[in-house]
């Protein structure tokens, strides 16, 4: 299973997720290794000079982002393991997604606005 976990590893590094605030103003692209790629700043924000603005909208585009990484590294986990329940894996990715379920959270965009 190692060379398995590697591959999955391999395979992460090169899938993609956005997350996106205040009416796509905030984009933050990171991997599927949750590393930040790209984030982009609508130049009419930053004009605008609200700093504490920006930054609620950063961390709200990171989070959406991070999430859906999240999602992906249960799909593959779901995927590596043949769809077979293993002891302790259902618990183990409900407390890694931070919550009581596993669904798609893919298709949020914008809903966490500050």
């Amino acid at each position: 299973m190692g060379g398995r976990m590697q591959e999955l590893n391999e395979r992460m590094k090169t899938q993609r997720a956005t997350g996106s605030s205040g009416g796509g103003m905030v984009e933050v692209e990171v991997n599927g290794l949750a590393e930040v790629l790209r984030c982009r700043i609508d130049e009419g924000l930053i004009a605008g000079g609200d700093r504490e603005l920006i930054e609620d909208l950063v961390v709200t585009a990171v989070n959406q982002a991070m999430t859906k990484t999240k999602q992906m590294h249960a799909e593959a986990m779901q995927s590596l393991t043949g769809g077979m329940s293993l002891p302790g894996l259902d618990e183990a990715m409900q407390q890694f997604l931070g919550s009581d379920q596993t669904t798609d959270e893919t298709d949020e965009t914008d809903d966490k606005e500050s």
